[in-house]
């Protein structure tokens, strides 16, 4: 049933959204535990996560950072890395792209992995949503989840190192992205490019800097750009 009103999709997004929070906090703690451990201050780590706020991008960038990287591998890794939210972006068009532009800045900030899974869910159920609802209930989703990173990076920064390491907080990390994009294998294009960026990330692992990860991200695209031309051309 659609939602009848701002008010109440506002609501809906919160309580789809809050189940994330399971992953959501481990995975905040463990990136404030290892910004610190790598070096950076308070407000370092806690700039990284409002401004950046793309948990994946920010460990790579981490990682190489620790490593010396240059920092044009860095940028270009975190940059490769978060190309999934042009995607994103790309895809919710259709149901967002009439809103103002000041809630289309807002949203744009707010799109993140989990934002993105949940909301694109409730839209392909209710394509006839109006917009101001399908609007209210994305920041509905973010209400929980954002604050929650934050919050948790804050704490992961300042207390990491008393948090026992039985606790395996690096589990979060697999399980989000699990949970993210297992339920949206939903096509043959999406199977081949999920495929295609495992073997060649895999097979280009001795790479320096995980170079390997940007070829396998940008050969991945393609291969799921073209099963989807080579999949329209047979339906026509």
């Amino acid at each position: 049933m659609a939602s009848s009103t701002p008010k109440t999709a506002y609501w809906q997004g919160v309580r789809d959204g809050s189940p994330f929070l399971l992953v959501v906090a481990p995975f905040a703690l463990l990136f404030g535990v290892v910004a610190t451990e790598a070096g950076l201050n308070l407000t370092q780590v806690m700039g990284f996560s409002i401004l950046v706020i793309a948990g994946a991008s920010q460990f790579a960038a981490i990682q190489l950072m620790v490593d010396n990287a240059p920092t044009l591998i860095v940028l270009a890794t975190a940059l490769a890395v978060n190309m999934r939210m042009a995607m994103y972006s790309a895809a919710l068009t259709p149901y967002l792209g009439a809103a103002p532009i000041w809630q289309r800045a807002l949203m744009s900030y707010f799109l993140v992995d989990q934002t993105f899974a949940v909301t694109t869910v409730r839209y392909e159920r209710q394509p006839d949503m109006p917009l101001p609802e399908k609007v209210a209930y994305l920041f509905g989703v973010v209400t929980l989840i954002c604050p929650m990173w934050y919050a948790l990076t804050f704490v992961g920064a300042v207390a990491g190192t008393q948090i026992p390491p039985e606790f395996a907080l690096d589990f979060a990390v697999p399980i989000t992205f699990l949970a993210i994009i297992a339920p949206m294998m939903r096509t043959l294009a999406h199977i081949a490019a999920a495929l295609t960026s495992i073997v060649i990330a895999l097979g280009l692992a001795f790479l320096p800097y995980n170079i390997g990860l940007l070829v396998a991200a940008a050969v991945a695209m393609a291969v799921g750009a073209q099963v989807e031309v080579m999949m329209k051309r047979r339906t026509a």
